[in-house]
């Protein structure tokens, strides 16, 4: 990845463990692919797609910038 322009964090393993909810139970209720929960919390996405994560904001209750977090580029 470029880090020229900085990078998103995805914070979903976070999420996940402040609400109590498995990765299974996630993948159950937003009706995704276990391995796509996975890729998720592991920050293992190239492309972001905007429906998953309305999915993931509406059964977790949360707003977008509780998951998605900008780390800008380090300037040295």
């Amino acid at each position: 990845m470029d880090e020229d322009y900085g990078h998103l964090e995805i914070r979903l393993k976070e999420l996940l463990k402040q609400k109590g909810l498995s990765r299974n139970k996630l993948s159950y209720k937003a009706e995704m692919n276990w391995k796509q929960v996975d890729n998720y919390c592991n920050n293992n996405i190239t492309r972001l797609d905007v429906f998953v994560l309305c999915k993931l904001c509406t059964v977790l209750e949360c707003n977008i910038e509780d998951l998605l977090v900008f780390c800008p580029p380090d300037k040295k």
